[in-house]
């Protein structure tokens, strides 16, 4: 008689896992947003962006002088123009591979991030910070980072749709963790760059993580009533 646990059971675990780490990313957003807006986190948002600039010249970041043009360079691919760009990609070549219904999660699960990171901006009206000058040029409020946020939801999104197709284990996790590499250091560049406090960034994060997180469950919750166990192979 088998002991091993079923295909079955596995689903349901990570469909539970899944459901919990939700609850708690959502909880850590709310408790940091409650900080944020009470001012709790200010002095630390100011001292890691001060820490950042040269002391005698606010206006030149430390490190090396590549390091802000690799900045500039990272910083750029969690924008609106490039994340389009690869969405409108892969949606492209999943509709031309008949996976119309993957297309329509990937449209959803991104053009959704964005929606949500305006909201939440609109909600919180965090001024961008001042304490240092920015070394690119920015527009919109400042909480959550859109940036991170968004880079978050997409890439990670789409690091778990390429999971699906990926045999091995390692090859898996490799997927989901250079999308997290990706997402962490685009949210690291905004704060280098000095146009977003530090918590600006990590409510990115976990908003982004949440809501790919979300959008997983619900296509997973979707599969489970159709029927459908692998609908990218």
């Amino acid at each position: 008689m088998s002991t091993g646990v079923s295909a079955r059971d596995q689903r349901e675990l990570a469909f539970l896992v899944g459901g919990l780490a939700l609850v708690l990313l959502l909880l850590g957003f709310a408790s940091l947003s409650d900080l944020v807006a009470g001012g709790g986190t200010q002095d630390f948002d100011d001292r890691v962006l001060r820490a950042l600039r040269q002391a005698d010249n606010p206006l030149l970041p430390i490190g090396p002088a590549w390091l802000r043009g690799a900045a500039l360079d990272i910083t750029a691919l969690g924008s609106a123009t490039v994340l389009g760009l690869v969405v409108a990609a892969i949606v492209g070549f999943m509709l031309l591979q008949g996976l119309w219904r993957t297309a329509l999660f990937v449209v959803v699960a991104s053009a959704g991030g964005w929606v949500l990171n305006s909201l939440l901006k609109e909600l919180f009206q965090r001024p961008r910070p001042e304490i240092v000058p920015h070394l690119r040029e920015v527009l919109s409020l400042s909480f959550p980072s859109g940036h991170a946020m968004t880079s978050a939801a997409v890439y990670l999104t789409l690091g778990a749709l390429v999971m699906r197709v990926a045999d091995r284990p390692v090859t898996r996790l490799y997927c989901m963790g250079f999308a997290m590499f990706l997402a962490g250091i685009i949210g690291l560049s905004r704060v280098y760059l000095g146009v977003h406090y530090p918590t600006d960034v990590l409510a990115g994060w976990l908003v982004g993580l949440s809501w790919a997180l979300m959008c997983w469950l619900a296509e997973r919750a979707i599969e489970r009533r159709r029927g459908i166990e692998h609908p990218v192979r």
